[in-house]
C-alpha cells in the first residue's frame, strides 16, 4: 500500500529563495472533487503522471502514481478535468537533510506559496527553516483539490 506522510506550511518570507533550485512548471487538473478519494492528472515539466490519492484530513493518505504520456495528459487536462487548472512552479530546497518542495502558484490561485514536507514516518523530526510560518496542514483549503472550487483569488 502506497502512503503519502506530508505536512504543509505557509511561508512567511522570500528567504528560501537563495537556496531554491531552478524551479520545474506544474499544470494539474482533477477529474473528481468529491468522494473517497481524488484523481488527478499532472504535467511536471517534461513528463506527466496521474494520481489517486485518499480525500482523508492530516498528515498521513493512500497515493498511488503513474506515468502517463504527455500528449494524453494534455487531452485529459484540456477536456476532461474541471477548471480551473492548478498552475504553479515547484521548487525543491534541502535543510538539515530533509527535502522542503515550495509551490507559488499562478493563475487563479496566484499569490498562493506553500511549503510542503514528505516524511517517512509521521513522528520523523525535522527543524522547521526560518522561511516557513504557519503550519496548514489539517486545513483543507490548501488541498490542491480544493483550490480548483475555491481559488485563492476567492478568499479574500
Amino acid at each position: 500500500m502506497a502512503v503519502e506522510i506530508e505536512r504543509k506550511f505557509l511561508l512567511k518570507n522570500d528567504l528560501w529563495r537563495s537556496s531554491s533550485s531552478s524551479g520545474t512548471r506544474f499544470c494539474q487538473g482533477y477529474l473528481t472533487e468529491t468522494g473517497p478519494g481524488s484523481v488527478r492528472v499532472r504535467i511536471e515539466g517534461e513528463k506527466a503522471n496521474i494520481n489517486i490519492k485518499g480525500a482523508t484530513l492530516g498528515i498521513r493518505r493512500l497515493e498511488y502514481e503513474y506515468e502517463i504520456p504527455v500528449h494524453e495528459a494534455e487531452d485529459m487536462l484540456e477536456k476532461l478535468c474541471l477548471k480551473p487548472l492548478i498552475e504553479k512552479t515547484r521548487y525543491h530546497i534541502k535543510s538539515q537533510d530533509k527535502l522542503w518542495e515550495i509551490d507559488v502558484f499562478e493563475g487563479e490561485n496566484e499569490g498562493l506559496c506553500v511549503a510542503e514536507i514528505e516524511l517517512e514516518h509521521e513522528d520523523d523530526a525535522f527543524t522547521i527553516p526560518e522561511w516557513a510560518g504557519e503550519e496548514v496542514t489539517s486545513d483543507t483549503r490548501y488541498y490542491n483539490v480544493c483550490l480548483v472550487k475555491h481559488p485563492y483569488k476567492d478568499w479574500q
